[in-house]
């Protein structure tokens, strides 16, 4: 065996050990769900997958209605990725293509705001939303991720990039501003579009604190308090057979999502690390 080739061997197998260490703790809870409720509490714990798997999901479904928290959770991961999308790229190519009073300060100002993190906004977002009377609303769980500095800084470090002479051919042409936008700059932000999505659809379907605090009945939880209403009391043994059939079922959405849009999301993430 010659050294290159035994530096590619001991490359992959350190890379497939590590994606192993990395990915463990989903294969177990895959093998879980298919298991019965003695199997889960075997010792040793048993790493061959069972044939429960379905009878787990009928449950875990059945149990903490699944049905209505996973709809509550599309609903919301899409419309929040939409909106999101539609005020960044508003945003951004106002920053890049007006001028006007106060651009410089204002966007400085604007990405102080990612420094806030949820915990500090919590008490004067409640307040605000119960001000509204939109307390057990899509409004109040919806609303406040409407705006996205990430997003903003995304499509603005894009713009940038985009030759003046473009906009300047374009005004020359006869090409309003908004339609410069749709027609020109929206269709070459594609992948930069997919990114975001993916982005912001996991972020918001995996919202747990918030929608806690936010709404008090069962028809307006999302899928990851279902998956806590799972957990049986204080006097009852977890059934974590059935708590990992919820888990596998809250995890399907962003996979498929990340999977539709995965050539998109890595050139986009590609395009901005280039810059």
């Amino acid at each position: 065996m010659t050294r290159k080739t035994r530096n590619k061997v001991l490359t992959h197998t350190i890379l497939i050990t590590l994606v192993l260490i990395i990915a463990f703790p989903v294969i177990y809870a895959l093998i879980t769900s298919t298991l019965s409720f003695k199997q889960t509490y075997a010792y040793p714990p048993q790493l061959i997958p069972g044939t429960q798997l379905w009878q787990n999901i009928v449950a875990a479904w059945n149990r903490a209605s699944l049905g209505r928290l996973f709809l509550n959770s599309s609903l919301i991961s899409i419309v929040v990725a939409i909106v999101k999308i539609v005020l960044s790229l508003m945003a951004a190519f106002a920053y890049t293509h007006f001028r006007f009073r106060g651009r410089s300060l204002l966007f400085p100002m604007t990405m102080v705001t990612q420094m806030l993190p949820l915990p500090v906004r919590i008490l004067p977002t409640y307040q605000l939303m119960a001000d509204f009377h939109w307390i057990n609303s899509y409004y109040a769980l919806m609303f406040p991720f409407f705006a996205s500095t990430t997003g903003i800084l995304l499509f603005r470090q894009f713009f940038m990039t985009v030759p003046r002479d473009l906009s300047d051919a374009a005004r020359v042409d006869g090409t309003s501003p908004m339609r410069y936008f749709f027609q020109i700059l929206i269709p070459i932000s594609k992948t930069n579009i997919a990114a975001l999505f993916v982005i912001e659809f996991i972020f918001m379907w995996s919202q747990y604190l918030w929608p806690l605090i936010i709404t008090t009945t069962k028809n307006m939880r999302v899928i990851q308090i279902g998956i806590k209403m799972l957990l049986a009391s204080e006097q009852q043994v977890p059934e974590w057979n059935v708590i990992m059939a919820g888990a596998i079922i809250a995890m399907l959405p962003p996979l498929v999502v990340l999977v539709l849009l995965r050539k998109s999301f890595a050139q986009g993430i590609a395009m901005q690390s280039e810059k």
